[in-house]
C-alpha cells in the first residue's frame, strides 16, 4: 500500500516529537536549578522589553504632548533601569545555558563512547570507523541545540512576543486585529518550509560524515595512498561527496533562509498599514499620537522574537534530525550480551577444548565441526594456509564472536556461561597487526595492567626485548608513541604490543602470528623471550613460519575451516603426503637459507 507524501511527513512530524520528547526528558530533571535561572533571566529580558515599548505612549503624551517635565526624569530613569536589567539578564542567561549545553556535549560524549564498547566486534567490521566517528561528532550537538532552542524560545521569544502582543492590544485593539488576521498565513507557510528542509538536513549530515571519512582513512594510510599513487583517485572520489554535500548544503540554505522574503514581506505590509491608518486617525478625528508610537515600537520590537519563533521549528527539527541520527547509535543493542546465569571465569589449568563448534560468517561457513584441545600450561599451536578459520579460532576464544554451533570449554566452563569481563581478564592477546594507541610507550604498555607498576611494565619490556631501543629514544618509557606509533618501527610496534601482553600476567596467551612484523634478528630475540613468557602458560599461537612452533606441545594443521591433522612437530612431518609436512618441505629452503 502507497503512502501519500502528507502521510509520510506526518509520520516523520511523530518521529520528531518523539525525539523532541525523549531529550527534554533526558536532561530537564538534571539541569532544574540551571534553567530556572536562565529561563528567571529570559523572563526579565522578555518583561523589560515590553515594558520599554509600554511607556513610549507616557513619553510622547507627557513629555511631548503635555510638556510636563516633572516626569522626564522618573521616565528616563525607568528606561535606563529597563535596559541595564535586560542587560545583566541576557549575560545570566547565556552564560547559564553556555555551561548547561557544554555538559549535555560532554555527558553524551561519555555515553556514546560508553556504548561503543559495549558493541561486538562485528559492529566495527560492518560499520566504517571514520564515519562513525564523524557521525558522532557532528550529531552530538543536536541534543545541546534542541535544549537551548526551546528555553529561549519559551522563555524568552514566546514570552516576549506575549507581552508585546498585550501592549499592543492594551494600546489598540483594532489595529491588533489587522495586524494578526494575516498571521496564520505566514504560519502556513512556515511548515511548508520545514517538510522540505528535514530530508536534506539528512543527507547533508551522512554526505558530511563520508567526506570527513574518506579524509581520515586518507591520512591513516598515506603510505600505501603515495605507493600505489592513489592520490588522483582519492581526490576525485573525495571531491565528487564535496561537490554533492555543496549541492545540498546550498539547497539547505534556501530552505533555511526562505522564510526572510515571507517575514520580511508580512512585516513590511504590517507596518506600513498600521502607519496608514494611525496617519488617517490624527489627521482626520486628532487622536493623541501616544497610543500610535507605543503600539508602533510594541509592534518593531515584537519583529525580532517572532523571526527568531519563526525559524524555530525549522531549526528544531534540524537538530532533532542530528540527535535521532545520534539515537540510532545510542539505541543499537549489544548483539552479544552475557546470558542471564553467566558466572565470571574461574581458572585451574586454563586448558581450553573446542567441541564441534562451527562458525559462519555473513551466511558463509568459516569453520566446520572444529574439536581439538590446548592442555593447560602448553602450546598449541595453529597452522594452514591463508584463509583456513585459524584466526577465526583465537576470535572466538576471548569472544569477540560467538560460535553459530558446538561449544568452547576454558576448564569444563562453558564461555557462553562466562561473563565476556571475567573471561577477557584471563587473557593476554597479540595481533598480527600491532596498534598503539595515544600516549607515552609506558601508557601503552600499562594498557595490559592498568595497576602495574614502572617496576613491572619496564620487566614485561625486558621480556619483550623491548627495554634497550626505549632507552635510547629521548625520553624514554615517556617518548609519545604518535598516531599509531607512527613514531617507531614496525618491530618496535611488535615489542611493545607483546610486552602490553607480558605485563598482564595472565593464564592464557592468544598470539595471532606475533613475530610477523620482525626481521630476523628481532625475531630471534622476541622469540626466546616469548619462549620464557610461555612458560607455565596456555598459549595458542598461530605461526606461518614454522620454525617459530617447531617445540610447540601440539600442532593443529588447518585447511578449509576444517582440522585436518593434529601432532607435534616430529610426528607431523612423518605423515605421508599430509599437508604440514608439504609445508615444512617448502619451508625447508627457506630456513636453511
Amino acid at each position: 500500500m502507497k503512502i501519500s507524501k502528507s502521510k509520510r511527513n506526518a509520520l516523520d512530524s511523530d518521529t520528531i516529537v518523539r525525539v523532541l520528547k525523549r531529550i527534554v526528558a533526558e536532561n530537564g530533571r538534571d539541569h532544574v536549578m540551571g534553567y530556572s535561572f536562565a529561563i528567571a533571566c529570559l523572563v526579565a529580558v522578555a518583561l523589560s522589553t515590553a515594558f520599554t515599548a509600554w511607556i513610549m505612549r507616557v513619553i510622547i503624551d507627557e513629555a511631548f504632548a503635555n510638556k510636563r517635565a516633572e516626569v522626564v526624569g522618573v521616565i528616563c530613569l525607568s528606561i535606563f533601569l529597563a535596559f541595564v536589567l535586560r542587560g545583566f539578564a541576557s549575560y545570566g542567561q547565556a552564560v547559564a545555558l553556555s555551561k548547561i549545553g557544554n555538559n549535555i556535549v560532554a555527558r553524551y560524549q561519555k555515553r556514546v563512547y560508553a556504548h561503543l564498547m559495549t558493541l561486538s566486534v562485528s559492529f566495527y567490521n560492518q560499520n566504517r570507523s571514520a564515519q562513525l566517528a564523524a557521525q558522532v561528532n557532528q550529531n552530538i550537538g543536536g541534543i545541546r541545540d534542541v535544549m537551548n532552542l526551546t528555553v529561549t524560545s519559551v522563555a524568552r521569544d514566546l514570552l516576549t512576543f506575549i507581552s508585546l502582543v498585550g501592549v499592543m492590544i492594551y494600546q489598540d485593539p483594532l489595529l491588533s486585529l489587522i495586524v494578526f488576521v494575516a498571521a496564520p498565513l505566514l504560519v502556513f507557510g512556515l511548515r511548508h518550509l520545514s517538510l522540505r528542509l528535514r530530508q536534506a538536513t539528512k543527507e547533508a549530515i551522512q554526505l558530511n560524515s563520508r567526506a570527513f571519512g574518506v579524509m581520515q582513512e586518507t591520512i591513516q594510510g598515506i603510505p600505501i595512498v603515495k605507493a600505489f599513487t592513489m592520490e588522483r583517485e582519492l581526490e576525485k572520489k573525495l571531491n565528487e561527496i564535496i561537490d554533492h554535500s555543496e549541492r545540498r548544503a546550498n539547497k539547505i540554505a534556501r530552505l533555511s533562509e526562505r522564510n526572510a522574503p515571507m517575514t520580511e514581506s508580512f512585516a513590511g505590509i504590517a507596518v506600513a498599514g498600521v502607519l496608514a491608518y494611525a496617519a488617517y486617525r490624527s489627521i482626520f478625528y486628532n487622536v493623541p499620537p501616544g497610543a500610535f508610537f507605543s503600539f508602533v515600537t510594541a509592534l518593531l520590537l515584537a519583529y525580532d522574537p517572532v523571526r527568531r519563533l519563526a525559524k524555530l521549528q525549522v531549526y528544531l527539527e534540524r537538530a532533532a534530525v542530528n540527535a535521532r541520527m545520534l539515537y540510532d547509535i545510542l539505541d543499537m543493542q549489544p548483539n552479544q550480551r552475557d546470558l542471564p546465569d553467566a558466572v565470571p571465569l574461574r581458572t585451574t589449568e586454563a586448558r581450553i577444548e573446542f567441541r564441534n563448534v562451527d562458525f559462519a560468517y555473513g551466511g558463509q561457513p568459516v569453520l566446520k565441526n572444529i574439536s581439538f584441545v590446548a592442555e593447560g600450561g602448553k602450546t598449541t599451536a595453529l597452522v594452514g594456509p591463508s584463509g583456513a578459520g585459524k584466526s577465526t579460532i583465537i576470535n572466538l576464544i576471548p569472544r569477540f564472536y560467538d560460535p553459530t554451533g558446538g561449544q568452547i570449554f576454558i576448564d569444563g566452563q562453558d564461555i557462553a556461561h562466562i561473563t565476556k569481563d571475567s573471561l577477557r581478564r584471563h587473557l593476554a592477546y597479540v595481533s598480527q597487526q600491532p596498534y598503539l594507541f595515544e600516549g607515552s610507550i609506558r601508557d601503552n604498555i600499562r594498557y595490559g595492567r592498568p595497576d602495574a607498576t614502572d617496576a613491572e611494565v619496564e620487566i614485561a619490556a625486558e621480556l619483550a626485548y623491548a627495554h634497550d631501543f626505549i632507552m635510547a629514544k629521548p625520553s624514554g618509557y615517556d617518548t609519545p608513541v604518535g598516531e599509531n606509533g607512527v613514531t617507531l618501527s614496525g618491530g618496535e610496534r611488535q615489542r611493545l604490543s607483546i610486552a602490553r601482553a607480558l605485563v598482564r600476567n595472565a593464564p592464557i596467551l592468544l598470539l595471532d602470528e606475533a613475530t610477523s612484523a620482525l626481521d630476523t634478528e628481532s625475531e630471534a630475540a622476541v622469540q626466546m623471550a616469548l619462549d620464557r613468557a610461555m612458560t607455565g602458560r596456555t598459549v595458542v599461537v598461530i605461526a606461518h613460519r614454522l620454525s617459530t612452533i617447531v617445540q610447540a606441545d601440539k600442532i593443529v594443521v588447518m585447511q578449509q575451516g576444517n582440522v585436518i591433522e593434529q601432532g607435534t612437530h616430529e610426528t607431523l612431518v612423518q605423515v605421508k603426503d599430509g599437508l604440514y609436512a608439504r609445508l615444512n618441505n617448502l619451508q625447508q629452503p627457506l630456513r636453511g637459507g
